[in-house]
């Protein structure tokens, strides 16, 4: 399992996932797999396609390991105190901003401004998976500001799901799924010794039911799986985490991929293409790195002058390099941004893709001339 826990391996997994549901979608064996993804399966009274069980109920472990994640860092992290978060905070809300102008300057007019979120997103498993590939030998601050800026970025998309894609929810079923989110943290608190393994099991009745109400209120499933996150107590928040990883890292998240990207190329010019797809191709690779290198600049003066240059102008830039690797979070708002349109989702996918590409082969090149100036100018590793 341990090899599975490793981010390299992770980021392999996740694009060899994408690439194979992208080339057999685009093979004879294509129309039988979509046919697939689109079969409704029922368990007890709720029904959904085969895809929204893998994007609403799959997905939501995912965003329940990131909350943990998220917590972990607010309260003993990285974050977990103004002046440490500050500088990531700019540098994530640049790299969302910047982003998202770029793509609404393609889409003026267009009826197509709705998918603004998706080359805003930051794939935080294939982000840390390219740096620890390329980057032998580099200080570990650039990994821990890349972390922290992920982590922020990954709050902010979780909260632009849960705006800007849900619409006239049932306030009802949200108090009760708040009632049985409390309840799942209270649960938390009391597993203890011989009761651990039945309040466990309680634990899953209630997080289903939790899962359940957010998804039938209107609210976006995955929504619940993050609020479980942050309501479990931190033990045993970290023992499930640890046992959910190697199945979210090897099945959950190259899963998702391959359903995502399960779609046909378009069989039409560049200049046929919509603009939606050049706004996502553009803003996920150049607007990410402009807007984190700004925001990482600008936020660098809320530092010392003695911690101020220890993230250099070149490093920045290879940071947002790597935060414009979009993968499965700007694959998933596009989803959400054109599941009416499937043209348009085709299309946002395939430039969701091609971005992050742009931005894994810019980011591998940024961290391996990082890493190789960094062993130069320090031969002697410090300890």
């Amino acid at each position: 399992m341990s090899i599975i826990r490793s981010e390299r391996t992770a980021a392999g997994l996740l694009l060899g996932a994408a690439a194979l549901g992208l080339l057999l979608a685009n093979t004879a064996a294509g129309p039988a797999l979509l046919d697939l993804q689109h079969t409704y399966v029922g368990v007890g009274g709720l029904r959904m396609s085969v895809g929204h069980w893998i994007s609403d109920g799959l997905l939501a472990i995912f965003f329940f390991i990131v909350a943990v994640e998220l917590k972990h860092e607010l309260v003993a992290g990285e974050l977990n105190s103004v002046k440490k978060a500050v500088h990531p905070a700019i540098a994530a809300v640049a790299g969302v901003v910047v982003p998202a102008l770029i793509y609404l300057a393609f889409t003026a007019g267009s009826g197509m401004e709705q998918g603004w979120p998706i080359p805003t997103a930051t794939d935080i498993a294939f982000a840390l998976g390219v740096l620890a590939v390329f980057g032998r030998g580099l200080p570990n601050r650039l990994r821990v500001f890349l972390l922290a800026l992920a982590v922020l970025d990954d709050l902010i998309a979780i909260l632009i799901i849960a705006v800007f894609f849900t619409t006239d929810p049932n306030l009802g079923e949200l108090a009760l799924a708040g009632v049985a989110v409390a309840a799942f943290g209270l649960l938390s608190r009391l597993s203890k010794g011989r009761m651990r393994v039945p309040i466990g099991v309680l634990m899953v009745l209630v997080a289903c039911l939790a899962w359940w109400l957010v998804w039938d209120s209107g609210v976006h499933a995955t929504i619940a799986g993050v609020a479980l996150g942050l309501v479990m107590a931190r033990r045993p928040a970290g023992r499930v985490t640890h046992a959910l990883e190697p199945w979210s890292n090897g099945v959950i998240l190259p899963l998702f991929a391959f359903s995502a990207a399960l779609v046909a190329i378009p069989q039409v010019s560049p200049a046929q293409l919509q603009p939606a797809f050049w706004g996502i191709l553009v803003a996920l690779p150049v607007g990410k790195v402009i807007g984190i290198t700004l925001g990482g600049w600008l936020g660098s003066f809320t530092r010392s002058k003695a911690e101020r240059g220890k993230i250099s102008l070149f490093g920045l830039v290879t940071i947002g390099i790597l935060g414009g690797i979009g993968f499965t979070v700007s694959l998933l708002m596009n989803e959400l941004a054109f599941a009416t349109n499937e043209l348009v989702r085709a299309e946002g996918t395939l430039a969701v893709l091609l971005g992050s590409a742009v931005s894994i082969v810019g980011a591998g090149v940024c961290v391996t001339l990082l890493a190789r100036r960094y062993r130069a100018q320090h031969p002697h590793p410090r300890p």
